[in-house]
Order: structure tokens, then sequence, then C-alpha cells
């Protein structure tokens, strides 16, 4: 019995997920527990396996296809069972092909009975013509759309026709046409009444490079942006140019919390505690102090905040896709070992690409840590709506005077980005004060 794979929902607010690598072909046998495919939403990367075990009879997307959730996405079953139930492609290639039909026959029927002689046209920055589905099935796979044979009414490029050149595999390569046309020449038409049609343009852009265009080679890759990669992109772009953000920075004597982990590592065997971490340690005083610095415990607005009762704690992953910020939810009311065994969860899965997309929103404060790759001093971005970031920087050894003695101390400096149009810098400078007298009596603290 054949059995359609569809596209998993991962997670409420996700309605469609990009295909990104298959690993199965038509035709290949599949057991229980192969990958079929990655695919990714615009914030995490997943795997999906086979359930079943059986041939594959069809497979109805290709990479790089952002595919609605729940659609059928390939068939598994016995060699030589029938697919076309399952293709959700059927309805639509129908239609399309219908629509076809008809538009051909309406241009033969409004075609001039008497042709004129061909005049020359001259073609400045015109572009092809070309169905807007067709172009925008073009853009998205990636092929040449001079190489288009158009099947469509005045030598338009209808759908079906980048279709075939998809299954031939033309590359795009727009850049020979774009010069052709921006340099002003002329190009005979061959179409009704002399009009200028694709292959015109095709065949003119051809000459026109063998002509005028030397050979170059050019030491350069070009690597498509991921579709993480993008949003990254497009939320650190707003969030710079949409907010009044500073950075100050200070920094605590990191004495107390290390001490403190030397006794938590040699005493984990005998107590069950997990491994706590100096992060681990420096999200939970973070998630204490925020209780009496609510308005950075906050959602702003232009014209309010939401000032949140406890503590949703984003915190910075570096991950072979890029950032992702999993959020600790509640962080502000678990034991420091419930928060620790939390936070490592959510950041193998984010390492892993398993991560919900439920679980990368609705932060209230975000922490990012930069220590281990031996930043001194930097300037995090602020996660919008939040109004401030933390950034935890690596181990340095200071001087202090103590007692008209000069002694050596290991510091952690912090920087912190916030909002100017919520909090100003005073209150912003207090909440860094109080962070730092936390975690500078880190042991005693636990006992309140």
């Amino acid at each position: 019995m054949a059995n359609p794979v569809i596209m998993p929902r991962q997670g409420q607010s996700v309605e469609s997920c990009i295909i990104t690598k298959w690993f199965k072909n038509k035709g290949d046998k599949v057991s229980v527990g192969d990958l079929l495919f990655n695919y990714e939403t615009d914030k995490a990367a997943f795997d999906e396996e086979s359930k079943v075990e059986g041939v594959v009879l069809a497979i109805f997307f290709e990479e790089g296809d952002d595919v609605p959730c729940l659609t059928n996405v390939c068939v598994i079953g016995a060699e030589g069972e029938s697919s076309d139930e399952f293709n959700p492609n059927a309805s639509a290639s129908a239609s399309l092909d219908t629509a076809s039909i008809i538009e051909e026959k309406k241009a033969v029927a409004e075609q001039p009975k008497a042709v004129e002689a061909a005049p020359q046209y001259q073609v400045v920055n015109s572009d092809f013509k070309i169905s807007p589905r067709a172009r925008n099935l073009a853009e998205k796979q990636g092929v040449d759309i001079r190489k288009a044979s158009p099947t469509g009414p005045n030598g338009r490029v209808i759908e079906q026709d980048i279709r075939k050149l998809i299954d031939a595999g033309v590359l795009v390569t727009s850049a020979a046409k774009e010069d052709y046309l921006s340099s002003n020449k002329t190009v005979e038409g061959t179409g009704i009444g002399g009009r200028v049609r694709v292959s015109d343009v095709a065949n003119a852009v051809s000459v026109g490079a063998q002509e005028t265009r030397a050979p170059q080679i050019l030491d350069v890759e070009e690597v498509k942006l991921s579709n993480i990669r993008k949003v990254i992109a497009k939320a650190m772009h707003h969030s710079l140019s949409t907010m009044a953000q500073l950075t100050i920075n200070s920094s605590f004597d990191a004495t107390d919390i290390l001490s403190f982990r030397e006794k938590v590592k040699a005493g984990m065997e005998k107590t069950g505690i997990c491994n706590i971490t100096i992060n681990d340690m420096i999200l939970f005083a973070v998630s204490k102090t925020l209780g009496a610095h609510r308005e950075f415990n906050a959602h702003y607005y232009d014209d309010k905040m939401l000032l949140f009762k406890n503590v949703h704690l984003g915190i910075a992953v570096d991950t072979p896709r890029g950032l992702m910020v999993p959020t600790l939810f509640d962080s502000n009311i678990k034991t420091l070992n419930q928060l620790s065994t939390d936070a490592k969860a959510l950041i193998e899965s984010c390492q892993k690409g398993s991560i919900s997309p439920d679980a990368l929103k609705n932060g209230t404060f975000t922490v990012t840590n930069m220590g281990a790759l031996g930043i001194e001093s930097f300037t995090p971005v602020i996660n919008p709506p939040q109004t401030g970031i933390l950034g935890v920087n690596t181990i340095e050894v200071k001087v202090k005077e103590v007692k008209g003695e000069f002694i050596y101390y290991k510091s952690i400096g912090l920087s912190l980005t916030f909002d100017h149009r919520a909090i100003d810098g005073a209150p912003a400078a207090k909440f860094l004060r109080d962070l730092a007298i936390y975690l500078e009596n880190f042991s005693t603290m636990l006992a309140k």
C-alpha cells in the first residue's frame, strides 16, 4: 500500500518549510528510519526519516521548494504502485494546461490577417514576455529564462515552459542579458507585426556576448544564503534601525563563582547535582536580578511597555546553521540545578537542529556569552521587542587595592545593551551594579 510522506508542522506558528536536501531519489529502496530529506523553517532545521519501508514511488518537490505544512512531499510503497492520487500538484497542473490552451486559441483568433514588414525594434531595459507565475518559478528555481521555448500567446513564456527548463537543469545566467539590453543595441523582431520575441533577444544576447565580452576567470564562490541566515539578517537590521541602542560595560570579581563551581564539580557524584557551569550561574543571577528591574524584563512598543511577572530568558546559541535564541521559560522560579539542566537541553537541541520553533520565541531578556572565545568587550544587539541584552565576556586577571595592599583577582566583564527609548542610563547602570553584587556574593545569595 502506498504511503504519502507529508511536510511536518514544527510548531503552531509554522505554515511552511523549505526542503534543503534530498537523500533519496525516485525508485530508491528505503527502510524504517532511513533519512529522506532535510527541511528548515525560518529558525531551525530538521531531518525527516521514513516511517515505513518500500520504494520511493514519487517525489513532488525539489530542493529549495517552500512546501506548505501537511502537504504530501513524496510517496513510499510497493514497486509498480500508482502514486497519482497523492500528487498535490496534479490539479494545479491540469488547470495550467487548460489555461494555456485557452490562451493559445485566443491568440490565434486575434492574429491579424495581414502582416506588415517587420521593422527594427530597439530593446532598452525591457524583459522577456513572461507570465508572473512563470517568472516567480524561474527566480525560485534559478533557471535561465532565455532558454525557454514560449508556448503562450504572442511568444509569452508560461509556467510549463519553465518547468521544462527545470527538468533539463538549465541554470540562470541573467548577467549577459542585462548587459546586452543596457547597451541599447537593436534587435530584429521576427514575431507578429515585427514584434521582438524571447528567442530574438536570446539570440542577440548570445551573439553580442561572443562579439564583445572577453572570457574572465574570477576566483569567487557564490553561496546561497540559508533561510535562517536571511531571517537573522533581517532581524538584526530591523533591531539596529528602529531602536535607540546604547551599550555600557562593567565587570565583577569572579572569585566566588569560580570557587563555587569547583565545589560543585568535586561533589557531583555524591550530591547528584549536574555539571553547573559559569554560564549557568550567570543565567541564574540574571533571572533573579531582573525581578527588581522590571523595565528590563519587558517588551517595548511605541506607545506602551509590557512588564512580565516571570522571566523568560533568551539564551544566544551559536550553531552550524547560525545564531539561535531558545527561551528558558520561567527561569526566575527554577532552582540552579533545574536551570542548568533545562538550559543544556535547549542548547543541545539548537546545535542538533531539532529545536521546536515554539521554543525560539516569547523571550523577555537575552544573555549572550562570548567569554569562551576570548572577547573582552562587545556590543550585543537587542532582540526586539525586548528592552535589553547582556553580553558576557572572557575571564581577565585584574588588580585591586584591599586594605592598602594590591591583590590580583579574576574578573569577568559584562556588556549591557539597552533600548534608550525605554530605559535611561542610570537605571541601566544600577541593573549592572546589582547583578555584579549578586555574582560576587553568589554562594550567599543562594540562601535568600
